[in-house]
């Protein structure tokens, strides 16, 4: 039987059909009030984390608007994030416990910001010479605490400021090493009030910045219920793209304006030495909430040299054979990071198909002058994919996953697989959350051991002959 392949979005719809279950929060969608929401939790065994803290301050002399946006660090172990509003701050609040006496509750976010509309839960705040307060705390997937609430962060808000009236992008390329996608993912803080999404891609900026009507630049598009869209095209040109979102009501009608357009350029021409070619484990992102513009979730994060991330998510190693004409060659990277197999043999596939899927793309590497290295696959959990993704792993997949890197490890390779080496052969949950991608810790290692291998792998690279093909 042809099992799923698992692509990051995957992800969020689950945790959306969790949310939906659960009355949790996706940004920009009104809840319940605070005397709808559940205000205890059961108790957890394990030690809190100190809380998030809060990066948005709205002092006197600077309030919020009514819809204020609200951010907080990153918790890199947490799932979602729960908040709380006070218009007064009880004398016996505890750190470690949802309390009773708020005003307006929120079960969970899937991003570190949120976009409250106070004047639906808390109008007789606005203006006041005292703060509302709120504070925030992180949660793990069984919707457990890991960490004490933050201290609570006063609001001071002011009608006379502007309300957001746009998603706000929070994706962001070209900044520092790593930071090219070919197949980009576009992310946001949702909008009060809107309950999907329209995202355009354009190859000039906007015309009607601001606006609400498409641009004449836009050459995709796409409607999204969640924050975050993977583009299943591969941008690449001389030119500079540019993506922005818009919120929409129910019935598609536009809920404030366009974000302000984000540019990015994945340009061939720009003499990149070193290309990465994957699946999702390439591509980035994990511990369910975290994507690949979450450049902590990325291997090439932390890699001493600049590269391509030519990957996308949910790849087979059929899929990257079929695609690399397409995908690798308009870069002509010197080297390539080769990287696939995982969702192959987990859904089935023998691995003698995967090798052969790889040694075809070793040797279209070398008939192109691009110097192959393959990368060992690391381990997987199937037991931590099947309460993540519902979703079987084959039985044998331990002995596959062996021959496969049996083969890499005659060809010049990178052995990531020894990396996460342990006594039972799965994957760690404090390496991935959800069994396969790799969280930070793993992304970390993954690149610490490219970095201590390229000295002398790049050399051995540079010695590979193309095989002569058969007559």
């Amino acid at each position: 039987m042809k099992r799923p392949i698992i692509r990051i979005p995957a992800l969020l719809t689950s945790l959306l059909l969790f949310a939906s279950l659960l009355f949790i929060d996706v940004p920009g969608v009104l809840q319940e009030p605070a005397e709808d929401c559940p205000t205890a939790e059961a108790a957890v065994e394990v030690p809190l984390m100190p809380g998030p803290e809060a990066l948005t301050p709205y002092p006197p002399e600077a309030p919020a608007s009514p819809a204020p946006l609200l951010l907080w660090s990153k918790n890199f172990d947490a799932v979602s994030y729960q908040l709380e509003f006070f218009t007064e701050l009880p004398e016996d609040l505890s750190a470690a416990d949802i309390s009773e006496k708020h005003c307006y509750f929120v079960p969970a976010v899937f991003t570190n910001a949120y976009n409250p509309a106070i004047d639906e839960f808390a109008a007789g705040s606005i203006g006041r010479h005292a703060p509302l307060y709120w504070r925030v705390r992180a949660m793990n997937l069984a919707g457990n605490p890991i960490s004490l609430f933050s201290l609570p962060e006063p609001l001071f808000t002011s009608a006379a400021q502007p309300r957001i009236n746009s998603p706000l992008p929070n994706a962001f390329y070209n900044n520092h090493n790593g930071q090219v996608l070919l197949y980009p993912v576009y992310s946001w803080i949702g909008n009060h009030g809107a309950v999907q999404y329209e995202i355009e891609v354009l190859d000039e900026l906007p015309e009607n910045p601001g606006g609400t009507e498409p641009s004449v630049h836009r050459i995709y598009a796409a409607i999204q219920a969640n924050c975050e869209l993977y583009d299943p095209e591969p941008r690449l040109g001389a030119y500079p793209f540019y993506w922005r979102v818009r919120g929409l009501d129910a019935e598609g009608n536009p809920v404030g304006v366009y974000s302000a357009a984000q540019p990015f350029k994945v340009n061939p021409a720009d003499n990149w030495q070193i290309g990465i070619f994957g699946d999702s484990i390439s591509h980035g992102g994990g511990h369910l909430s975290y994507g690949p513009a979450d450049w902590e979730y990325s291997y090439s994060t932390y890699l001493n040299v600049p590269t391509v991330n030519l990957s996308q998510s949910g790849d087979t190693s059929q899929m990257m054979l079929e695609r690399f004409d397409k995908d690798v060659l308009p870069f002509h990277p010197h080297y390539l990071l080769i990287l696939g197999g995982s969702n192959s043999l987990r859904g089935g596939v023998p691995a003698a198909d995967v090798i052969a899927d790889l040694e075809n793309i070793r040797q279209k590497c070398l008939q192109n002058n691009i110097k192959p290295i393959l990368m060992t696959l690391p381990p997987i959990n199937p037991d931590n994919i099947a309460i993540a993704f519902n979703e079987e792993t084959a039985g044998d997949w331990m002995t596959q996953f062996a021959l496969v890197n049996a083969y890499i490890r005659t060809q010049v390779h990178i052995d990531l697989a020894a990396a996460f080496d342990g006594p039972d052969e799965i994957l760690p949950t404090k390496y991935a959350l959800d069994g396969l991608h790799l969280d930070v810790d793993g992304k970390i290692i993954m690149g610490e051991t490219i970095n201590a291998a390229w000295p002398s792998v790049s050399t051995l690279a540079e010695m590979q002959v193309a095989a002569v093909p058969d007559h």
